[in-house]
């Protein structure tokens, strides 16, 4: 269960900083709830996920997760550059998640 909980961290990271992007400042009430409100459930899943995951390993997964999701929707919904030197460093920090997954020992 401990890695669903990080899978879900990862992803409660990509919301709050995706919408970041929408409070102009912390000015804006609902984009700013949203905000605090993943990021402390992402902290909270975060730190279920370490009662089994190695802290550097769930940190490191936790942070791919959350810079790669963004960076991912920033190019689908915000026509941000989808260079090849982009989408290839993207495919390193998603095989870096991967390999970590892999040789930690499967899922526990």
């Amino acid at each position: 269960m401990a890695w669903v909980f990080l899978i879900i961290a990862g992803l409660l990271e990509c919301m709050w900083a995706i919408s970041l992007k929408y409070t102009d400042g912390l000015t804006r009430l609902f984009p700013s709830l949203i905000t605090g409100v993943a990021m402390i459930a992402s902290l909270w899943f975060l730190s279920l996920s370490l009662k089994t995951i190695p802290l550097g390993t769930a940190y490191t997964l936790w942070t791919g997760i959350g810079a790669a999701g963004v960076v991912i929707t920033g190019m689908l919904f915000f026509h941000e550059s989808r260079d090849i030197a982009r989408v290839v460093c993207i495919l390193l920090i998603l095989s870096g998640v991967i390999g970590l997954k892999i040789f930690h020992g499967g899922i526990k």
